[in-house]
């Protein structure tokens, strides 16, 4: 039997601050679809070249407030980046704070205004260390 990855999805209240976030990490909008009559849109966002792996910002029209919670939760989305230190640097001069900076030159995380963790690789071997990077403590939960 075959399997192949689809998306993920993720629950968004403010749907245009999310996919500023989004668009920041350097994703596009791939697809839109509004359902008027169940009052949501579904927004498939992937990076350029890679539209076969999108998240899928789903935004409820009247909130979210009436739906039940079943207490499931999210883990991370993953992403392998050119150079961490740049990204990092692109999304801290853009308003986005940096929950694990890259000490390591090799992974971070950040959170989205919807409070999804979302994990940054270096793309093969670990930069070197650099500073402010290096010594820079970690920041709320990630």
């Amino acid at each position: 039997m075959k399997l192949r990855y689809l998306h993920t999805m993720v629950r968004v209240k403010d749907l245009e601050k999310s996919m500023d976030f989004y668009a920041l990490l350097g994703l596009k909008e791939t697809r839109r679809v509004d359902h008027e009559a169940g009052r949501f849109s579904l927004i498939f966002m992937a990076p350029e070249g890679q539209e076969e792996c999108p998240v899928e910002l789903t935004y409820n029209w009247d909130g979210d407030e009436g739906l039940p919670s079943d207490g499931r939760h999210f883990g991370h989305l993953a992403y392998e980046v050119e150079n961490i230190y740049e990204m990092c640097k692109h999304l801290q001069d853009n308003g986005v704070t940096i929950n694990r900076p890259p000490h390591d030159g090799r992974m971070a995380f950040v959170r989205s205004p919807d409070n999804v963790s979302v994990e940054l690789l270096q793309m093969g071997d670990p930069l070197p260390k650099a500073e402010p990077w290096t010594s820079m403590g970690n920041t709320g939960s990630w």
